[in-house]
């Protein structure tokens, strides 16, 4: 899995400044006191592209963190925007499928990346890019639901559609459809986080941040979205992050680490004791400081 893979690209240089070229790691100390209240099994990480068009990753796990740029891995132009997909691998291959926005041409595309380890060290050695649908310019943000459902905002608006796949065939999207609200513009991050609801009425759970400071939940009916709910788990401080991403603890399946990554470079994590409770009073955690570049994370 690619959890795995970063840990093991730990071995490659360290460096003490930035990334210069693609493959080399830069691996920081471990974590401050300030974040000693995040368990030490708890992991987590983002992804970036430099200005270059090469993919960036940067990991927090065991109180320590990293970045990763693997050699092959770069899409010759900065999405604006960026949701994960599906992934697989072993110890020494991966595979993973992610969905970006071009910034100039207005079109959605599907990346399709292979990584192997060749000789110790991982490479990207498979890298496709195919169009899936026009109709995306402007997109601010995308975020992954459950199965083949994703998040797409833009300017004041959200709206959710459906990834089809077929066998031989090309992806196709659904229409996409507007969610309620029209202050979507006040969103900084968003992404999904688990599914609640019954089994007949599945609620989709996104977590997310705003310019006002707030760390939010919405919860988004799978079938009928005519009403979004939401609720406030932290009213101040979240605002400064751009990128806002979770992992998991393997001590404390009930918790969450969040990883937070602000324009100017630097990270902060927290941990969240029962990321279920829709109560972030008991969030804790500190900066981790610069990540080594300022490139825009997702």
């Amino acid at each position: 899995m690619r959890k795995s893979i970063v840990a093991g690209a730990t071995a490659l240089a360290v460096v003490a400044t930035g990334l210069a070229v693609a493959g080399i790691v830069r691996t920081a100390g471990p974590a401050t006191a300030a974040v000693g209240d995040v368990p030490a099994d708890c992991e987590t990480w983002t992804t970036a592209y430099r200005s270059d068009g090469q993919r960036l990753s940067y990991k927090y796990s065991a109180r320590k963190t990293s970045t990763e740029a693997l050699p092959g891995d770069k899409l010759g132009w900065v999405p604006t925007a960026l949701a994960g997909g599906a992934e697989s691998g072993g110890e020494d291959v991966f595979e993973s499928s992610s969905l970006v926005t071009h910034p100039t041409d207005g079109y959605l595309y599907r990346v399709y990346r292979v990584g192997r380890r060749i000789d110790g060290v991982w490479r990207i050695t498979k890298h496709t890019t195919s169009r899936i649908a026009p109709g995306f310019a402007g997109t601010r943000i995308l975020a992954s639901g459950p199965g083949r459902y994703y998040y797409r905002l833009t300017g004041n608006s959200l709206y959710r559609f459906e990834v089809i796949y077929s066998a031989d065939q090309p992806p196709r999207i659904t229409t996409p459809v507007k969610m309620p609200g029209s202050n979507w513009d006040t969103v900084n991050t968003l992404q999904y986080q688990r599914t609640g609801g019954t089994a007949d009425a599945p609620v989709h759970v996104m977590l997310g941040t705003k310019t006002n400071g707030q760390l939010k939940e919405w919860r988004i009916n799978e079938a009928n979205p005519a009403t979004i709910t939401s609720k406030i788990l932290r009213n101040a401080g979240w605002g400064v992050f751009t990128s806002l991403n979770t992992g998991f603890c393997n001590s404390r399946p009930n918790g969450r680490p969040l990883i937070g990554i602000t324009a100017a470079g630097r990270a902060s994590v927290h941990f969240d004791a029962n990321s279920k409770d829709g109560d972030g009073t008991d969030i804790k955690g500190g900066s981790l400081g610069f990540v080594g570049w300022t490139e825009k994370a997702y």
